[in-house]
């Protein structure tokens, strides 16, 4: 039954703003808890960090661990722009991803949209991904949701590369 006690329990988690208006901001099933025992919801961070012109994609990770991390896909078309307008010489996304500037303007990236975000909440660390995430490469949904399940899979040596020495 999805009415109880005249509640609709549809699986969503939402916030009351003004007192009188429900906004959706997450699913229920893509909370995850920190090994610290506080829950964390992924996707307004997630979409806090893809307001940035850099990034084209974002997931948050941190179940069962000490801190959140980020695995982050970098718009190509984003960083080959930002790095002419500092004057640097972009070549392919793989080589620009390792570039300390590059990697020095993520960091602050995420450490603007961490401001936003409670403690336990703050992406600690990251990682940048060369390849986008697609349909066709399985990442992601028709409705271009990321499959988590999918990209914990796919990318658990880069997950590994962020909680390595924690």
């Amino acid at each position: 039954e999805t009415v109880i006690d005249g509640w609709l329990h549809t699986g969503d988690i939402g916030i009351w703003e003004d007192g009188k208006y429900l906004r959706i901001t997450d699913r229920k099933k893509e909370l995850f808890k920190t090994s610290g025992g506080k829950y964390v919801a992924p996707q307004p961070i997630e979409n806090k960090l893809k307001e940035s012109l850099l990034i084209e994609q974002a997931m948050i990770v941190g179940a069962s661990r000490k801190f959140v991390g980020a695995l982050i896909v970098p718009s190509a078309t984003g960083v080959a722009n930002w790095m002419k307008l500092h004057h640097l010489e972009f070549t392919t996304i793989e080589a620009a991803i390792k570039h300390p500037k590059v990697l020095e303007k993520f960091e602050h990236i995420v450490q603007e949209n961490n401001q936003f975000f409670n403690q336990v909440e703050q992406v600690k660390k990251f990682e940048l991904l060369p390849a986008e995430w697609s349909i066709q490469t399985g990442e992601m949904t028709p409705k271009m949701s990321v499959k988590r399940k999918v990209v914990l899979e796919k990318y658990a040596d880069a997950i590994e590369r962020i909680y390595a020495g924690s």
